[in-house]
Protein backbone atom coordinates (compact mmCIF):
# COMPACT_ATOMS: atom_id res chain seq x y z
CA UNK A 1 0.00 0.00 0.00
CA UNK A 2 1.48 3.36 -0.94
CA UNK A 3 2.49 5.72 1.87
CA UNK A 4 -0.29 8.13 2.78
CA UNK A 5 0.38 11.07 5.18
CA UNK A 6 -3.37 11.50 5.59
CA UNK A 7 -3.85 7.85 6.59
CA UNK A 8 -1.00 8.08 9.08
CA UNK A 9 -2.38 11.32 10.60
CA UNK A 10 -5.85 9.79 10.87
CA UNK A 11 -4.54 6.75 12.72
CA UNK A 12 -2.60 8.90 15.15
CA UNK A 13 -5.61 11.11 15.76
CA UNK A 14 -7.84 8.09 16.42
CA UNK A 15 -5.31 6.71 18.89
CA UNK A 16 -5.19 10.05 20.73
CA UNK A 17 -8.97 10.23 20.87
CA UNK A 18 -9.11 6.67 22.17
CA UNK A 19 -6.65 7.45 24.93
CA UNK A 20 -8.65 10.55 25.88
CA UNK A 21 -11.88 8.55 26.03
CA UNK A 22 -10.26 5.91 28.21
CA UNK A 23 -8.95 8.63 30.50
CA UNK A 24 -12.35 10.25 30.81
CA UNK A 25 -14.18 7.00 31.47
CA UNK A 26 -11.62 5.57 33.88
CA UNK A 27 -11.94 5.74 37.65
CA UNK A 28 -11.57 9.41 38.70
CA UNK A 29 -9.21 10.43 41.50
CA UNK A 30 -10.94 10.56 44.86
CA UNK A 31 -11.39 14.10 46.18
CA UNK A 32 -10.26 14.62 49.76
CA UNK A 33 -13.15 14.31 52.17
CA UNK A 34 -13.99 17.53 54.03
CA UNK A 35 -12.90 17.80 57.64
CA UNK A 36 -15.44 16.95 60.30
CA UNK A 37 -14.96 20.01 62.48
CA UNK A 38 -16.48 20.68 65.91
CA UNK A 39 -16.24 24.10 67.57
CA UNK A 40 -16.58 24.24 71.35
CA UNK A 41 -16.10 27.01 73.86
CA UNK A 42 -17.29 30.24 75.38
CA UNK A 43 -18.28 33.65 74.03
CA UNK A 44 -14.85 34.31 72.53
CA UNK A 45 -15.42 31.26 70.32
CA UNK A 46 -19.13 31.96 69.86
CA UNK A 47 -18.40 35.48 68.61
CA UNK A 48 -20.97 36.96 70.95
CA UNK A 49 -21.86 40.46 69.79
CA UNK A 50 -20.86 39.89 66.16
CA UNK A 51 -23.65 39.92 63.59
CA UNK A 52 -25.39 37.94 62.18
CA UNK A 53 -26.61 35.96 65.16
CA UNK A 54 -27.34 32.24 64.98
CA UNK A 55 -30.80 31.85 66.54
CA UNK A 56 -30.34 28.16 67.40
CA UNK A 57 -30.33 28.74 70.30
CA UNK A 58 -30.49 32.49 70.74
CA UNK A 59 -29.48 32.25 74.41
CA UNK A 60 -25.93 31.27 73.38
CA UNK A 61 -25.38 34.54 71.47
CA UNK A 62 -23.54 32.60 68.79
CA UNK A 63 -22.50 34.43 65.65
CA UNK A 64 -22.56 33.04 62.13
CA UNK A 65 -19.39 35.06 61.55
CA UNK A 66 -17.37 33.67 64.46
CA UNK A 67 -13.92 32.23 63.87
CA UNK A 68 -15.22 28.63 63.56
CA UNK A 69 -17.47 29.69 60.69
CA UNK A 70 -14.60 31.57 59.08
CA UNK A 71 -12.35 28.49 59.30
CA UNK A 72 -15.09 26.22 57.99
CA UNK A 73 -15.86 28.48 55.03
CA UNK A 74 -12.19 28.70 54.06
CA UNK A 75 -11.48 24.98 54.38
CA UNK A 76 -14.80 23.50 53.27
CA UNK A 77 -15.06 21.68 56.60
CA UNK A 78 -18.35 20.28 57.90
CA UNK A 79 -18.91 22.37 61.02
CA UNK A 80 -20.77 21.48 64.21
CA UNK A 81 -20.76 24.73 66.19
CA UNK A 82 -21.84 24.29 69.81
CA UNK A 83 -20.03 27.34 71.20
CA UNK A 84 -22.04 29.26 73.73
CA UNK A 85 -21.63 32.59 75.46
CA UNK A 86 -20.86 32.39 79.21
CA UNK A 87 -19.75 28.75 78.93
CA UNK A 88 -17.47 27.39 81.63
CA UNK A 89 -15.35 24.26 81.61
CA UNK A 90 -18.16 22.34 83.37
CA UNK A 91 -20.43 22.98 80.40
CA UNK A 92 -18.34 20.67 78.27
CA UNK A 93 -19.79 17.73 80.18
CA UNK A 94 -23.06 19.10 81.58
CA UNK A 95 -25.97 21.14 80.27
CA UNK A 96 -25.38 24.88 80.35
CA UNK A 97 -29.03 25.81 79.78
CA UNK A 98 -32.25 23.81 79.36
CA UNK A 99 -32.14 22.39 75.87
CA UNK A 100 -28.41 23.10 75.48
CA UNK A 101 -26.60 19.81 75.91
CA UNK A 102 -23.03 19.16 77.02
CA UNK A 103 -20.67 20.51 74.40
CA UNK A 104 -18.71 17.24 74.08
CA UNK A 105 -21.87 15.64 72.68
CA UNK A 106 -20.89 17.23 69.37
CA UNK A 107 -17.78 15.04 69.25
CA UNK A 108 -17.24 11.50 68.05
CA UNK A 109 -14.69 9.05 66.74
CA UNK A 110 -15.04 10.59 63.29
CA UNK A 111 -14.29 14.16 64.41
CA UNK A 112 -11.16 15.42 62.65
CA UNK A 113 -10.72 18.87 64.17
CA UNK A 114 -11.79 20.56 67.41
CA UNK A 115 -11.22 24.22 68.30
CA UNK A 116 -12.11 25.97 71.53
CA UNK A 117 -11.57 28.79 73.98
CA UNK A 118 -12.50 28.08 77.59
CA UNK A 119 -11.53 29.04 81.13
CA UNK A 120 -12.17 32.77 81.16
CA UNK A 121 -15.59 32.39 82.78
CA UNK A 122 -14.50 29.96 85.47
CA UNK A 123 -14.44 31.71 88.87
CA UNK A 124 -15.96 34.69 87.03
CA UNK A 125 -12.37 35.63 86.17
CA UNK A 126 -12.90 37.88 83.17
CA UNK A 127 -16.10 39.62 84.19
CA UNK A 128 -15.08 39.80 87.83
CA UNK A 129 -11.63 41.26 87.19
CA UNK A 130 -12.74 43.74 84.52
CA UNK A 131 -15.70 45.03 86.52
CA UNK A 132 -13.75 45.17 89.80
CA UNK A 133 -10.97 47.16 88.20
CA UNK A 134 -13.31 49.41 86.22
CA UNK A 135 -15.35 50.23 89.33
CA UNK A 136 -12.22 50.95 91.33
CA UNK A 137 -10.85 53.02 88.47
CA UNK A 138 -13.90 55.25 88.30
CA UNK A 139 -13.92 55.78 92.07
CA UNK A 140 -10.22 56.65 92.08
CA UNK A 141 -10.43 58.96 89.10
CA UNK A 142 -7.97 56.73 87.25
CA UNK A 143 -5.17 57.16 89.78
CA UNK A 144 -3.12 54.54 91.58
CA UNK A 145 -3.82 50.80 91.63
CA UNK A 146 -6.95 50.42 93.77
CA UNK A 147 -8.00 47.14 92.17
CA UNK A 148 -4.64 45.51 92.78
CA UNK A 149 -4.51 46.94 96.30
CA UNK A 150 -7.87 45.42 97.15
CA UNK A 151 -7.72 42.08 95.30
CA UNK A 152 -4.03 41.23 95.25
CA UNK A 153 -3.40 37.71 93.97
CA UNK A 154 -6.96 36.49 94.48
CA UNK A 155 -7.74 36.17 90.76
CA UNK A 156 -4.55 34.31 89.87
CA UNK A 157 -4.85 32.15 92.99
CA UNK A 158 -8.30 31.00 91.85
CA UNK A 159 -6.97 30.28 88.36
CA UNK A 160 -4.30 28.03 89.85
CA UNK A 161 -6.52 26.35 92.40
CA UNK A 162 -9.69 25.88 90.34
CA UNK A 163 -9.43 26.80 86.66
CA UNK A 164 -6.32 24.74 85.95
CA UNK A 165 -7.68 21.39 87.17
CA UNK A 166 -11.03 22.16 85.53
CA UNK A 167 -9.26 22.79 82.20
CA UNK A 168 -7.43 19.49 82.48
CA UNK A 169 -10.71 17.64 83.13
CA UNK A 170 -12.50 19.39 80.27
CA UNK A 171 -9.73 18.65 77.79
CA UNK A 172 -9.59 15.02 78.93
CA UNK A 173 -13.32 14.78 78.19
CA UNK A 174 -12.72 16.22 74.72
CA UNK A 175 -9.98 13.69 74.03
CA UNK A 176 -12.11 10.80 75.28
CA UNK A 177 -14.99 11.73 72.96
CA UNK A 178 -12.81 12.60 69.94
CA UNK A 179 -9.74 10.34 70.21
CA UNK A 180 -8.75 10.84 66.57
CA UNK A 181 -9.20 14.60 66.38
CA UNK A 182 -6.65 17.35 66.22
CA UNK A 183 -7.51 19.68 69.09
CA UNK A 184 -6.60 23.38 69.04
CA UNK A 185 -7.02 25.39 72.24
CA UNK A 186 -6.96 29.13 71.61
CA UNK A 187 -5.67 31.71 74.03
CA UNK A 188 -7.50 34.99 74.63
CA UNK A 189 -6.44 38.11 72.66
CA UNK A 190 -5.29 41.03 74.79
CA UNK A 191 -8.03 43.12 76.40
CA UNK A 192 -5.81 45.96 77.63
CA UNK A 193 -2.34 47.18 76.65
CA UNK A 194 0.80 46.48 78.66
CA UNK A 195 0.75 49.95 80.23
CA UNK A 196 -1.82 52.69 80.80
CA UNK A 197 -3.03 54.77 77.89
CA UNK A 198 -4.62 57.98 79.25
CA UNK A 199 -6.73 58.35 76.12
CA UNK A 200 -8.36 54.98 76.81
CA UNK A 201 -9.75 55.72 80.26
CA UNK A 202 -13.11 56.85 78.85
CA UNK A 203 -13.48 53.48 77.07
CA UNK A 204 -11.85 51.18 79.63
CA UNK A 205 -11.96 53.08 82.95
CA UNK A 206 -9.17 51.20 84.71
CA UNK A 207 -6.73 53.12 86.91
CA UNK A 208 -3.25 53.59 85.50
CA UNK A 209 -1.63 51.25 88.00
CA UNK A 210 -4.28 48.59 87.43
CA UNK A 211 -3.81 48.31 83.66
CA UNK A 212 -0.68 46.14 84.02
CA UNK A 213 -2.40 44.32 86.91
CA UNK A 214 -5.38 43.39 84.73
CA UNK A 215 -3.07 42.46 81.87
CA UNK A 216 -1.12 40.23 84.25
CA UNK A 217 -4.28 38.36 85.24
CA UNK A 218 -5.04 37.66 81.58
CA UNK A 219 -1.44 36.62 80.91
CA UNK A 220 -1.63 34.19 83.83
CA UNK A 221 -4.89 32.74 82.53
CA UNK A 222 -3.46 32.30 79.04
CA UNK A 223 -0.37 30.62 80.41
CA UNK A 224 -2.56 28.26 82.43
CA UNK A 225 -4.64 27.44 79.33
CA UNK A 226 -1.42 26.81 77.38
CA UNK A 227 -0.07 24.48 80.05
CA UNK A 228 -3.30 22.46 80.25
CA UNK A 229 -3.50 22.24 76.45
CA UNK A 230 0.04 20.97 76.09
CA UNK A 231 -0.43 18.42 78.86
CA UNK A 232 -3.53 17.14 77.03
CA UNK A 233 -1.61 16.76 73.77
CA UNK A 234 -3.52 19.64 72.16
CA UNK A 235 -2.14 22.51 70.09
CA UNK A 236 -2.13 25.89 71.82
CA UNK A 237 -2.81 28.92 69.61
CA UNK A 238 -1.01 31.88 71.15
CA UNK A 239 -2.22 35.45 70.50
CA UNK A 240 0.28 37.24 72.73
CA UNK A 241 2.21 38.66 69.78
CA UNK A 242 -0.52 38.65 67.14
CA UNK A 243 -2.96 40.73 69.22
CA UNK A 244 -0.40 43.17 70.65
CA UNK A 245 -1.56 46.74 69.93
CA UNK A 246 -5.01 45.47 68.94
CA UNK A 247 -6.57 45.54 72.40
CA UNK A 248 -9.72 47.44 73.44
CA UNK A 249 -7.77 50.70 73.68
CA UNK A 250 -6.81 50.64 69.99
CA UNK A 251 -8.89 52.61 67.45
CA UNK A 252 -11.72 51.08 65.41
CA UNK A 253 -10.40 49.15 62.46
CA UNK A 254 -7.31 48.17 64.44
CA UNK A 255 -8.67 46.70 67.66
CA UNK A 256 -9.76 43.09 67.83
CA UNK A 257 -11.59 43.51 71.14
CA UNK A 258 -14.29 46.09 71.81
CA UNK A 259 -13.97 48.39 74.85
CA UNK A 260 -16.17 48.38 77.92
CA UNK A 261 -17.74 51.74 76.99
CA UNK A 262 -18.47 53.49 73.69
CA UNK A 263 -17.63 50.47 71.58
CA UNK A 264 -19.29 49.14 68.47
CA UNK A 265 -20.69 45.90 69.90
CA UNK A 266 -23.66 44.94 72.03
CA UNK A 267 -21.30 42.68 73.99
CA UNK A 268 -18.34 44.72 75.26
CA UNK A 269 -14.87 43.40 76.04
CA UNK A 270 -15.24 40.72 73.35
CA UNK A 271 -13.69 40.21 69.92
CA UNK A 272 -15.35 42.10 67.10
CA UNK A 273 -15.75 40.81 63.52
CA UNK A 274 -12.17 41.77 62.67
CA UNK A 275 -10.93 39.98 65.78
CA UNK A 276 -12.84 36.84 64.86
CA UNK A 277 -11.33 36.84 61.36
CA UNK A 278 -7.83 37.36 62.73
CA UNK A 279 -8.34 34.59 65.29
CA UNK A 280 -9.26 32.34 62.38
CA UNK A 281 -6.17 33.49 60.44
CA UNK A 282 -3.85 32.73 63.31
CA UNK A 283 -5.44 29.36 64.07
CA UNK A 284 -5.24 28.25 60.45
CA UNK A 285 -1.62 29.35 60.28
CA UNK A 286 -0.68 27.41 63.42
CA UNK A 287 -2.54 24.29 62.23
CA UNK A 288 -1.28 24.56 58.65
CA UNK A 289 -4.82 24.67 57.23
CA UNK A 290 -5.66 26.21 53.88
Amino acid sequence: MPYSPLRRFTAAALAAVGALVLGLTGTPAQAAAPLDYAALGDSYSAGSGVLPVDPTPLICLRSKANYPHVIASRTGARLKDVTCGAAQTKDFTSSQYPGVGPQVNALGAGTDLVTLTIGGNDNNTFVGAVMACATAGVLSGGRGSPCKDRNGTSFTDEIDASTYPALRSALAAVRAKAPNARVAVLGYPWIVPASADPSCFAKVPVASGDVPYLRGIQAHLNDTVRRAAQEAGATYVDFATASEGRDACAPPGTRWVEPLLFGGSLVPVHPNALGQRRMADRTMDVLGLS
